[in-house]
């Protein structure tokens, strides 16, 4: 599959913050390079937009959207599979801040997505009243396609100090037409180098999967980010980046048997014809 509006479009909105970005303080101290406002478009048909011009873990983003998607918010499952991405958030030291036991990282994403506003226990734990906003947009993609409401929100103002780490990726809305599914999410916080391209292909993934147990064919995904930054350690990693040729896209495989967005396992999900440069190191804020 060809590569050319795709990944062009990242890397030159790296360029462009990197030229015209505004220096700012953060709360890791570490200081960015930033601009507000930016829109990437993916076409799904040209391919999976999984980065060519550094190696990205895909193993890891799929395991952390079927835990999203699975509604924990306990970083047990990701460990079982290897995946250490969100350790840093799940140390004792960080869970204790709001009272919880080691690895409980409370309500992030997977209960957003699946548990939204669901009524607190009095052990601390939440009962399972809340709206399950996957199961709902889905519901509402076969029966009402033509819906402007079909919205999931990872951003719950009631409880977003109630984590280490707020969503960054906060709003998700669907569009069908034509037959075909596109996806367009909302970024708060964009780490362009280290998060965004994760959160591309995630959502990408999400998009192809929800098209499957929908009959539907995909469309676009469009990435759109508010605070769009580049760590200042992050500075030379992108100089590297830019230099870099693209690779073909790769395509994506899923097992068509799958009609039920929570039956997928890791083994029904593959991409085909990876080839990318080196991954490239770098410090992770935190």
């Amino acid at each position: 599959m060809k590569n050319s509006k795709n990944e062009h479009a990242y890397l030159d909105l790296l360029q462009y913050v990197m030229n015209n970005g505004t220096e700012k303080g953060d709360r890791t101290g570490t200081g960015t390079i930033s601009h507000f406002g930016a829109q990437l478009r993916f076409n799904l048909a040209d391919g999976f937009p999984l980065l060519t011009t550094k190696k990205v873990h895909f193993k890891s983003i799929v395991y952390e959207l079927l835990w999203f998607l699975s509604g924990s918010t306990h970083v047990g499952y990701l460990q079982q599979h290897n995946v250490r991405i969100w350790n840093e958030w799940a140390t004792a030291a960080q869970t204790a801040r709001f009272n919880r036991a080691e690895g409980d990282l409370g309500p992030i994403y997977g209960h957003q997505w699946r548990n939204y506003g669901a009524s607190k226990k009095e052990d601390g734990s939440y009962a399972a009243d809340g709206v399950d906003q996957i199961t709902e947009v889905i519901h509402q993609i076969k029966i009402n396609p033509n819906s402007r409401r079909l919205i999931v929100s990872g951003w719950n103002p009631c409880e977003a100090e109630q984590v280490a780490l707020p969503p960054c990726h906060t709003l998700f809305q669907f569009f069908v037409a034509d037959n075909k599914l596109s996806c367009q999410l909302y970024q708060r916080s964009a780490d362009l180098f280290l998060g965004v391209p994760f959160n591309i292909a995630s959502y990408a993934l999400l998009t192809q999967m929800v098209a499957q147990v929908c009959d539907l064919e995909v469309g676009e995904f469009i990435w759109t980010g508010g605070d769009c930054h580049i760590y200042q350690n992050h500075r030379e990693q992108v100089e590297l980046q830019l230099t870099r040729s693209l690779y073909t896209l790769p395509t994506l495989t899923l097992n068509p048997n799958v009609k039920d967005i929570f039956a997928f396992t890791y083994e029904d999900i593959s991409v085909d014809g990876y080839e990318s440069h080196l991954a490239i190191k770098a410090p992770v804020a935190v």
